[in-house]
């Protein structure tokens, strides 16, 4: 389809400009204590996927949500998260701005979408879009690893839409899948750009957006959401959760996720990123054809899933400390 490739190249396109932009303003992370990288970098590529969206995304579903409905609500919130990510990869904004920028655009996307079916709802709906811009943040710290997984997200959505005859949605996930491909070879399995929180906050908003919108077509249920974006879920609520019991600062920065703790006891962040994609293929993908096959027990899969991952969650973040603690006896001398 021609705006699938449209979507493809111009997130390339736009991503390629980027680089050679940061390098001329020093928009460049360097290795840190709470970085996973070990070369210079330039930040902010995630633009061309926030270009390319802004366009195509959005196209397809004004056909289903005319004037100021949830396709327009939805342009104006990404619109916003690109802005302030934007601003925060050049300055460095205050946290408390980013969250109020994205409380904005998640309110005003969860009540053009679900503003008819009450204010709880709404309200419940815009927390977990603000989650989800944050929780994408936090997981993107190695090469590759939101990109792989926004696009099995992407694609998943964009069968369930061909599954249930529903092109407007399929050519929007698609689209999105083709502007998150544009980027990617820029940034796995080596990065070239980072995607910077102008792409990891959009893809944030985009996935929850998306699966707003698959959830008003009658596309999937809560539960099936709940499991296609478990990878990330798990690994950002579980380390949260952990910091909060532990009288940690919760909200400060750290590395503390099960990816970075992988990253520091793995030869390179493709492997990490294999395993998140293993965990999406004999897991998730299981469990959603399992949905299809056991009607009535939705709830009960989901909840399955999840003990599984936390399970996993603590089993990996004992290994990744018993392995630095070998190699720290290892590296005593003599």
């Amino acid at each position: 389809m021609p705006s699938i490739a449209a979507s493809f190249l111009l997130s390339a396109i736009v991503t390629w400009l980027s680089i050679r932009y940061a390098r001329q303003r020093n928009l460049i992370d360097h290795p840190g204590q709470r970085r996973s990288h070990t070369q210079p970098t330039p930040r902010g590529g995630g633009i061309g996927i926030a270009a390319a969206a802004a366009i195509f995304f959005a196209l397809p579903l004004f056909r289903v949500y005319p004037g100021f409905g949830a396709a327009a609500a939805a342009l104006v919130g990404l619109i916003l998260i690109a802005a302030v990510g934007w601003g925060d990869d050049h300055f460095s904004l205050a946290a408390i701005w980013r969250l109020l920028v994205h409380v904005v655009a998640s309110l005003i996307f969860a009540v053009a979408l679900l503003g008819q079916d009450g204010t709880i709802i709404v309200a419940l709906f815009a927390f977990a879009t603000t989650w989800s811009i944050n929780l994408h943040n936090f997981m993107d710290g190695i090469d590759g690893l939101l990109g792989t997984q926004a696009l099995f997200v992407f694609c998943v959505l964009a069968l369930l839409g061909q599954h249930y005859a529903q092109p407007a949605y399929t050519l929007a996930m698609l689209a999105l899948a083709a502007a998150t491909l544009g980027f990617l070879p820029f940034n796995f399995p080596r990065a070239r750009v980072f995607m910077g929180d102008v792409g990891s906050g959009v893809l944030g908003f985009l996935i929850a957006a998306a699966i707003g919108i698959g959830l008003d077509f009658g596309l999937l249920i809560p539960s099936e959401a709940l499991i296609i974006v478990s990878a990330f879920v798990i690994d950002a609520s579980c380390t949260l959760l952990s910091r909060m019991l532990r009288g940690r600062r919760w909200y400060s920065g750290h590395r503390e996720h099960l990816y970075q703790w992988l990253a520091r006891n793995q030869p390179s962040h493709a492997r990490v990123v294999a395993l998140y994609m293993a965990w999406n293929a004999l897991v998730v993908v299981p469990a959603l054809l399992a949905f299809e096959a056991t009607a009535g027990y939705e709830l009960l899969i989901c909840a399955g899933v999840y003990a599984l991952g936390v399970a996993l969650w603590l089993a990996g973040k004992r290994y990744c400390l018993q392995s630095t603690k070998v190699r720290k006896i290892d590296h005593v001398p003599a």
